[in-house]
This record gives C-alpha cells, sequence and structure tokens, in this order.
C-alpha cells in the first residue's frame, strides 16, 4: 500500500520562510522562483556585434527581471586561465543532452580502487511473524484475492484489512472504483488506530470528499496520525505548528516532528530539518554540524530545490567545506531537473569557470533556457550579446534540444 504524502513544495516553502525570516542566513529565494547567492558576472563581457533577427530567435523583451543577485564569498579560483569569449573557439558542445537520471560522482571506493570483489551481504534474517495473506496477494498483484481475503477481517474489526479494503476501493485495483466506501473503510480503519488510516482519513476530511468538510476534526487525526508515527503525517503536523506560530516558536515547536519524519525518509522534512539545523539560534553543535548531511538526503531523494541549495552550499562553503567541483555537479543536476534558478546559476558557473571549464555556448544555452522559463538576468544577457552569432546560434540549437530529466 501507499501512503505517499499529499502536499505540495511551494506551500511547503513559503509556510517554513515565514518562520526564517528572522535569521539572517534564508532559505526563502531558494525556491523555484527566487534568486540565490551564488558568484555572477562582476563586468559584462567583451560587446560584440547583435546577429541579426534570423539568427536571433529567442526575445527577451516581456521576460520580467530576475531578482537581484547577492554578493557571494566565491570568486573566479585564482589563476584560472579565462582568455576572452570573442577568441575562444569552443565548438558547440553536447549541453545539454542527458535524458535519464544525473547524480553527482561519489567517488571510487576502497574495494573498486584495491580492485577487489566487495564483501557479500549478509544472510537475510527469517520472518517469524505472523503471515498476513491478504496484504500478501496485494504485494503480488492479486487484487481481487486480496480484496476477498480482506473483506471479512474487516468486517470483523480487523484495522490493516480495513486499511487494505478501503486502499483497493479508492484506486480501482481489482473492483470498481468506490471513493465514498473507500472512505467510510478509511473511516473505520482510523478508530480502530491503524496510523495510515488516520492519515489518509485526515486528508479526505480536510478535502470535503465523499464526506463533509471538516478542518478541525481532520486536524485532530492529523495530530493521532503523527503521534502513531505516520512520517507523511508527522511533515504535515509540523506544518501546521509553523503556520499557526509565526517565528521562532513555530519553528522550534515544529523541529520535532520534521525530525520525526525525516528519519522515515520524507525529502520534504529532510529539507526542512537542514534549513532548521543551519539557521535556528540555541541547537545543539552536533546538529548545526548535521544541517548538510540532512540537505544530502534530500538532495539524493531528487528534491529539485535541495539539489539546487546542496550546489549552493558546496560552492560557498556553508555548513561544511568548499567543494567546486560537487557544487557544479549538483547545480548541474538540478538545472537538469527543471529548476530554473540552478539553471540560472549554472550559466553564471560556466562564465566564472567555477567547477568546470569555462564554456561559452553552454552558458548561454542554459541562459536561453531560464529566460524561456521566465528568469531574465540583466549580467548574462550582456554576456550573451557579447558573444560570437556562431555560439548564440550553437545555444539556441542546444536549448531547443533541452529535455527535462526524470
Amino acid at each position: 500500500m501507499s501512503s505517499k504524502p499529499r502536499f505540495r513544495h511551494r506551500p511547503f516553502l513559503v509556510a517554513l520562510t515565514a518562520g526564517l525570516t528572522i535569521f539572517p542566513l534564508l532559505a526563502a529565494a531558494q525556491s523555484e522562483s527566487g534568486a540565490t547567492s551564488l558568484p555572477g558576472v562582476k563586468a559584462p563581457a567583451e560587446k560584440g556585434a547583435r546577429p541579426d533577427d534570423k539568427v536571433q530567435a529567442d526575445d527577451a523583451s516581456s521576460v520580467p527581471d530576475a531578482p537581484a543577485a547577492n554578493e557571494s564569498v566565491v570568486t573566479r579560483p585564482l589563476g584560472a586561465d579565462a582568455g576572452t569569449f570573442k577568441t575562444e573557439k569552443i565548438q558547440p558542445g553536447s549541453e545539454p543532452k542527458a535524458e535519464g537520471d544525473m547524480k553527482p560522482s561519489e567517488g571510487v571506493g576502497v574495494f573498486e580502487r584495491m580492485g577487489a570483489n566487495l564483501p557479500a551481504l549478509p544472510p537475510e534474517k527469517p520472518f517469524k511473524g505472523k503471515v498476513d495473506d491478504a496484504y500478501g496477494a496485494f504485494q503480488r498483484g492479486y487484487y481481487l484475492t486480496a480484496f476477498q481475503r480482506a473483506l471479512p477481517r474487516a468486517q470483523l474489526g480487523d484495522p490493516a484489512a480495513q486499511t487494505l479494503i478501503a486502499e483497493l476501493m479508492s484506486q480501482g485495483l481489482g473492483v470498481k472504483r468506490d471513493t465514498k466506501d473507500a472512505a467510510f473503510w478509511y473511516s473505520k480503519a482510523a478508530e480502530g488506530g491503524d496510523a495510515t488510516s488516520m492519515f489518509k482519513y485526515a486528508l479526505i476530511l480536510m478535502e470535503g470528499r465523499d464526506v463533509p468538510r471538516d478542518q478541525k476534526k481532520a486536524d485532530e487525526w492529523m495530530r493521532k496520525a503523527a503521534e502513531a508515527g505516520q512520517p507523511s503525517a508527522e511533515f504535515n503536523v509540523a506544518q501546521m505548528l509553523t503556520a499557526e506560530n509565526p517565528g521562532a516558536k513555530g519553528l522550534q515547536m515544529a523541529l520535532p516532528y520534521y525530525e520525526k519524519s525525516a528519519e522515515q525518509g520524507i525529502a520534504d522534512a529532510q529539507y526542512a530539518v537542514s534549513q532548521l539545523y543551519l539557521n535556528l539560534p540555541d541547537l545543539p553543535p552536533e546538529k548545526k554540524a548535521r544541517a548538510r548531511e540532512w540537505l544530502s538526503r534530500a538532495a539524493n531523494s531528487g528534491f529539485d530545490t535541495a539539489q539546487l541549495d546542496m550546489g549552493l552550499w558546496l560552492i560557498n562553503g556553508i555548513g561544511g567545506k568548499q567543494d567546486l567541483e560537487n557544487g557544479f555537479n549538483w547545480m548541474r543536476v538540478a538545472a537538469y531537473r527543471g529548476n530554473v534558478v540552478a539553471q540560472n546559476k549554472l550559466a553564471h558557473l560556466y562564465i566564472n569557470a567555477i567547477g568546470t571549464k569555462q564554456d561559452p555556448v553552454a552558458a548561454a544555452t542554459w541562459y536561453v533556457i531560464s529566460r524561456r522559463a521566465g528568469l531574465k538576468d540583466a549580467e548574462l544577457e550582456d554576456f550573451y550579446q557579447g558573444i560570437e552569432d556562431y555560439q548564440q546560434k550553437a545555444a539556441i540549437d542546444a536549448a531547443n534540444k533541452y529535455r527535462r530529466a526524470r
């Protein structure tokens, strides 16, 4: 059965940002529509003749301005042979062409370096608990069998069986989809103490779906589900506390719920923990030291805003040592995943040769992609107008081939 959280990233970031605004270091500008601190172009590139309209196919005149960039502690690495974009004859590269998932390299392990085989996994411990035939059938895809085996138990008041019946009915697996009857069985299972059904029933009450909308009752069931250890409910209760108690007080109250949810693998909660560990005052040093670890977990879970932040933290040395190459890699991952701010910042990294070689075509490509998404950058526009015609054309051709990585 799936207990996938039912919440959206943007409301989550807004709620978290509302509390973090009292601190000097903020996560607010790192959402999909904001700007973040990253090295930019401090002086315009050498200007060149603007290509004619037949070559220049992108018009940025109607695109809104990007937020002003903040100062950064990172500059171009000393000794970098930058050259000039007008004289470099970099041929159009393969940016961007990735179709699948991308992950920064984690290096080569000690066993791989030694050429030895990895040790065998420890033997799996035998299961000695009671086997649930209904859930076993569900996991194997025998939905009708699962329904037939669970229904008698559900009618006798078994909360786990009632939850299974509700899941099958709500999704139309093996039986006709019936969300109203599913809501009934979720309510019975919730009353019987099943944490998943408590969470699902709270969502149904919150949305007024197949039952009268009742926010107070929904909040009660959400809190009960969180107290029972349901990870998505723990995250939602943290959100409720943050919204009800603006400022540091609400964030302090929410932190234990974020932590519990993060431990169970909810990426949004892992991101929240990283931001609170970094920004909340009066936290133990050992928690402060783990801020980047939690951000890394969220980034590796595929949360694109966490991937953007991971790039920023590594490049600017936030929460740990500076690592320009891995910072560039994470920024590139976020850019391919469709994060517009990361696409904009990646262009700056290519221009300034931060964590990568200088590449005007790649920089222009990512600028065109981010500009098309609605993020205009005056510095990047100035750079773009200063490169050669063939470089602009190569960038537009590459941008036309861009496909967001899954």
